[in-house]
């Protein structure tokens, strides 16, 4: 007759690892705990949570409209007047709302940003499936132009195409999103080789899928999760290179249109009168590029099972 078992008898032995309360979650889940108890991941997130909710919600938010100069008739050649109660910021060097444009550029910056950076991942996921997919021939022309693009300095090739195409933000979000295309194909090439020798691969093609069914139905979803972080790290990227072309001037549009790096254009002649007119635009494209940087870093580090904390 077998003993009655007790709940010591049940308990694990000592030195046995405990089974985790977590073992069963998927890789995402798993994921979005880590990110939960990094500290850089939720001050990411929240930098780019308000920045999302002041460019969605700027139409209620910033007391004038864009491009409307509620103090043109008080600035001066050697004084713009600066904060009061009915304009907290002061006003820019055209007499518009300071606080205003800051809002409005939160909008440019972001449609720019979203944008320019979807440009660069779709051409990216289509040259990268080409080359980790196909092979061959396919992926040697494929990489050797992705090599001779990233040969190029990213903002001189932007400037390049920017300048081709003309002034305007159109051409910032072309310009903007060819520089990110080859990153994002070398990135998903590599992911996509390293997934074509895993066994559900093998075992796929061992039942007589076609190789554009395992590539596209097998391979590439196992493959697009660091696209889709380094997505996250390229909005960053993508909002200073915004801000940079139209300090250059590229970005087209009136000079009293609200964007940051138009408005820190507008403000080298002020410096020595107003130098909040740079100021205030330069730290906003600081804290934004900072916040996407944190938050795609801690999302690539729960991510990656080589580097990830436990």
């Amino acid at each position: 007759m077998s003993a009655i078992e007790t709940p010591e008898a049940l308990a694990p032995a000592s030195g046995a690892p405990a089974p985790s309360d977590h073992a069963g979650d998927s890789a995402w889940r798993a994921a979005a705990r880590r990110l939960r108890r990094n500290p850089g991941a939720i001050a990411g997130a929240a930098i780019v949570l308000v920045f999302l909710a002041v460019a969605t919600f700027a139409p209620w938010i910033a007391p004038f409209d864009a491009g409307e100069l509620p103090g043109r008739s008080q600035v001066r050649p050697t004084f713009i007047p600066g904060p009061s109660a009915e304009h907290p910021l002061g006003l820019d060097r055209y007499g518009a709302d300071l606080f205003s444009q800051l809002v409005w550029g939160a909008r440019a910056s972001l449609l720019i940003g979203v944008l320019s950076t979807l440009v660069g991942l779709l051409g990216g996921i289509m040259l990268g499936v080409l080359a980790g997919g196909l092979g061959g021939w396919v992926d040697t022309a494929t990489m050797r132009l992705v090599d001779l693009m990233l040969s190029v300095p990213s903002l001189l090739l932007a400037v390049s195409i920017a300048a081709l195409i003309g002034q305007s933000a159109t051409a910032v979000i072309i310009a903007i999103g060819v520089v990110q295309v080859p990153i994002f194909a070398r990135l998903l090439r590599g992911s996509m080789l390293a997934q074509r020798g895993q066994d559900y691969v093998l075992a796929a093609s061992s039942l007589g899928l076609s190789r554009r069914t395992v590539t596209m139905s097998h391979v590439l979803p196992n493959s697009i999760s660091p696209v889709i972080v380094q997505a996250t790290l390229m909005l960053a990227t993508a909002v200073i290179e915004a801000a940079a072309l139209s300090f250059l001037g590229l970005g087209g549009g009136a000079p009293t249109a609200a964007e940051w790096g138009r408005m820190l254009t507008a403000a080298q002649n002020e410096l020595e009168v107003a130098p909040r007119l740079a100021l205030w635009p330069g730290a906003c494209i600081a804290v934004t590029a900072l916040g996407f940087t944190l938050f795609g870093e801690a999302l690539r580090e729960a991510l990656d099972p080589r580097t990830r904390k436990r």
